[in-house]
């Protein structure tokens, strides 16, 4: 698991007045050569960016597929990709002729009518609490950003593991000793799972992983130098009850979050396997897991179309009426997916008009 810094300090990368009528002139609507990236009738002359927005809900008021505004900014990859480059405050123009998203303050005016952007350097902290605004919602996922949920068989079958309980207690509390065995790994702090419900592919019906139960935090005490002797660690929190034979895993820093959506580099069609909190449905800004991860090309930040499988109905028109036929798939959401496994992804549904179900299909846009 990669390990991520949560505060650094970054020199922004731009210090110049950029006309924009010297900027290339293209179709609005033409700005990706394909419909999906089609700004919307009504889109806004501009946007004052204020807290809690989100690139997302921004280049929503813009355009009919938010997930695209990477190809809409006239920015380099890098650029977009940077975590601190937009703050509550600055404005963002849309340049008509160019078909382009520009951000910036109007510092003055050129024959076309059109403002100069100017962007300065600044020096800007990476930690989610410095303002800069992000992809997504950070609150939504930040819970599952660094605790592992879903587990490989027997991941943790090498893991340390709590083989006995301070003065014999069932259950361990806030402030009770464990016994742990197993290698540390020079970690201070560690989190305590236990593997879950299985998560079967809905379409082969195999076990591709567990949802593991998150039990709480704890903290080395002392580490052992004696090979049968344990180490000894004390509970920080315990959120579920953690005894003998629960599993650990070294404690990683909450990562910010701030990559740029993109359609996977491959045709990619998954099922959701599950919905987060052992419901049935999820609606808009929940979590569900879907059964395709990293050995399928799936990474942080691919964009995939929710769609409810297309019914199999009689046709009356026909003789009489035994004829099935295949209704279309039904696109209604979409999902941006934020943590890749092995096997399996957590996907946050972004703008649905029906709720999502276990088996529903997720797919390249069209």
């Amino acid at each position: 698991m990669k390990n991520f810094s949560t505060a650094a300090l970054f020199l922004a990368f731009v210090s110049a007045v950029i006309p924009v009528s010297a900027l290339s002139q293209t179709p609005a609507n033409a700005t990706s050569g394909t419909a999906r990236c089609a700004f919307l009738p009504n889109a806004p002359d501009q946007h004052v960016v204020v807290r809690g927005d989100t690139l997302w809900d921004i280049s929503g008021k813009f355009l009919q597929r938010p997930w695209c505004w990477p190809q809409v900014w006239d920015m380099n990859r890098e650029q977009i990709r940077n975590p601190h480059w937009i703050y509550p405050g600055q404005t963002v123009y849309f340049d008509r002729v160019a078909g382009r998203l520009r951000l910036g303050k109007e510092v003055g005016g050129d024959n076309s009518g059109m403002p100069t952007v100017r962007l300065s350097p600044q020096v800007r902290s990476t930690d989610a609490a410095s303002g800069a605004i992000t992809t997504v919602s950070f609150k939504s996922i930040e819970q599952f950003l660094t605790k592992p949920l879903i587990v490989e068989v027997d991941e943790l079958k090498d893991a340390p593991r709590i083989v006995a309980t301070q003065e014999g207690h069932v259950f361990l509390a806030s402030g009770d000793k464990a016994y742990v065995r197993g290698d540390l790994k020079d970690h201070a702090t560690f989190e305590a799972f236990r593997p879950g419900k299985p998560l079967k592919d809905p379409v082969s019906k195999k076990i591709i992983g567990y949802e593991a139960m998150y039990l709480g935090t704890l903290k080395v005490q002392r580490t052992s130098k004696v090979e049968l002797e344990p180490h000894t660690l004390v509970v920080l929190t315990a959120k579920e009850e953690m005894g003998v034979g629960d599993r650990l895993i070294p404690t990683e820093p909450v990562p910010f979050i701030n990559y740029v959506p993109h359609v996977p580099p491959q045709q990619t069609d998954a099922r959701v396997v599950s919905v987060y909190g052992g419901v049935s449905q999820a609606g808009q800004n929940q979590i569900v897991a879907i059964n395709r991860g990293s050995k399928d090309g799936i990474d942080v930040g691919t964009v995939l179309d929710l769609r409810r499988l297309g019914l199999m109905v009689p046709d009356r028109t026909v003789g009489n009426g035994r004829g099935l036929i295949k209704l279309p798939d039904e696109q209604y959401g979409e999902l941006f997916i934020f943590r890749v496994f092995n096997s399996i992804s957590y996907g946050l549904v972004m703008q649905v008009q029906d709720t999502v179900q276990v088996g529903d299909i997720a797919t390249s846009p069209e």
